[in-house]
């Protein structure tokens, strides 16, 4: 069946085909992830390689000096963790975010001591640990939006199913 003039001029004109771009922008974005993977692979391996070459060859290597070290590798494996996260579910994991902030603090807090620190510095330092610490309580109670539910689709199904029940 042949469509009148009136119904092809009010069909939209379609100039883009969108999910062919939304799938090339992620493409892109995740190549940009795998290369800061990558990348951040390689800070950790030189950064164990340098531990490593001072644990073995310095005659005088500090307590302080070693934790920092360690602290700070932690935090490059927990920001590769948050990457391959973000590729795996194309999601930033707030607990693993958190965690790495908490981790970040906490090593900034030992390499330069609680000692030397300022009081207001160590107030605001251990405010900012309380809001993360109930951040990550407050995750738990957050409802899952990225396992398929998509809620959108919920409600048009939803709404699809009353608009037949009112015809029959």
């Amino acid at each position: 069946m042949a469509k009148s003039p009136n119904q092809i001029l009010s069909q939209p004109i379609v100039w883009i085909e969108r999910n062919l771009i939304v799938r090339a922008l992620e493409l892109v974005q995740d190549l940009i992830v795998i290369s800061l993977c990558i990348g951040l692979f390689g800070v950790m391996v030189l950064q164990l390689k340098a531990m490593f070459v001072s644990l073995l060859f310095s005659s005088d290597f500090h307590f302080h000096d070693i934790t920092a070290d360690i602290l700070f590798v932690l935090i490059l494996v927990e920001l590769f963790r948050l990457l391959i996260i973000y590729l795996q579910e194309h999601r930033v994991s707030i607990g693993v975010a958190v965690e790495v902030s908490i981790v970040s603090v906490l090593r900034e807090v030992i390499v330069r001591g609680v000692l030397e620190t300022s009081w207001v510095q160590v107030l605001v330092t251990g405010s900012f640990l309380l809001v993360l610490a109930v951040l990550l309580l407050v995750r738990v109670w957050i409802p899952p939006t990225f396992e398929g539910i998509d809620p959108e689709t919920r409600i048009v199904q939803v709404h699809n199913s009353h608009n037949e029940v009112s015809k029959n």
